[in-house]
């Protein structure tokens, strides 16, 4: 767990000297018109973190264009939230993060949602996972209740459809289908996804019918209690299945459709940057750090 007695997470000046080195470590960026090296900051206890851009004259703090933007919280509680929900393997809920940053339950669940935003990988940093020889395991999951429905109707239709594609020992990447799983959708999907001459792992479903020929499908028959045949299983995407489900049942509880995108993000990223690949907790922090900047998520946007 998180060491609460830094001074990050305790003192306002520490927390944006912190952010500024982490955002700017060698000349500050105007976020307002992108020239470099051409900002002051600003004195005075009224401009206190104030920069001022002798390009365009126009003032920034470090928050400005990134997740944190127009938030009333202070950043050192901020630097606080983001470490406890990276420390979290199954996540941490909004009361808890009420009650251990002493602010109201409305503020915490909306800075929760920014922070998964910050987790969520920029367009650029996606890239295709697999490749030649690499396995990647596919499998999807029926979770929560799809909006609309009052009760259950039988089989699956009922719940929310998440699709996740995990690389033996890389990385995961988990999709959301408000409109439910059929053949041609998460063959796309995963056709979009998987490098040519990676080998695909699933079980015996049909959903996977239409998986390109340029990525060989290697199947185990769970109908029939096969689980893994020699290494051709799909253990490690439903042990990823294991933690997100407890994640959901155990910590957030409820969790509405709308948001089950942000919820695969946080899964992914907390996953993409697990111990086993040599990631700690702050590091992690100071990845989420990172992905803040070039973000936006208002409260409109969130409900």
């Amino acid at each position: 767990m998180c060491d609460l007695t830094k001074p990050i997470f305790t003192d306002e000046a520490a927390a944006i000297a912190h952010m500024e080195a982490s955002r700017w470590p060698t000349d500050v960026t105007c976020p307002l018109c992108g020239v470099v090296g051409q900002a002051s900051k600003m004195g005075g206890k009224t401009q206190a973190g104030m920069w001022l851009c002798n390009a365009c004259r126009g003032k920034f703090t470090v928050r400005t264009g990134t997740v944190f933007e127009r938030s009333h919280i202070p950043l050192h509680k901020w630097l606080l939230g983001l470490e406890l929900m990276a420390s979290s393997k199954k996540g941490i809920s909004a009361h808890q993060l009420h009650r251990m940053l002493g602010i109201t339950y409305k503020s915490a669940w909306f800075m929760a949602h920014r922070i998964r935003e910050a987790m969520a990988p920029a367009a650029k940093d996606v890239g295709p996972l697999g490749g030649e020889g690499k396995v990647v395991e596919a499998d999807e999951l029926y979770t929560g209740k799809k909006r609309g429905t009052v009760k259950k109707t039988g089989g699956a239709s009922h719940k929310n459809t998440v699709v996740s594609l995990v690389e033996r020992g890389g990385k995961a990447r988990s999709f959301h289908l408000p409109e439910g799983p059929d053949a041609i959708t998460i063959g796309t999907l995963v056709n979009e996804n998987v490098l040519d001459g990676s080998r695909v792992h699933t079980d015996e479903s049909a959903m996977y019918s239409r998986v390109k020929k340029s990525t060989k499908r290697e199947k185990v028959n769970h109908s029939k209690g096969e689980y893994a045949r020699g290494d051709v299983t799909t253990n490690t995407v439903e042990g990823f299945f294991s933690v997100f489900e407890r994640g959901m049942i155990g910590t957030y509880q409820h969790v509405g459709e709308q948001h089950l995108k942000r919820y695969l993000a946080e899964f992914d990223f907390r996953y993409n940057t697990r111990a086993a690949l040599k990631v700690t907790d702050s590091e992690r922090a100071a990845r989420i750090l990172s992905g803040a900047e070039g973000k936006r998520l208002t409260y409109r946007q969130v409900g």
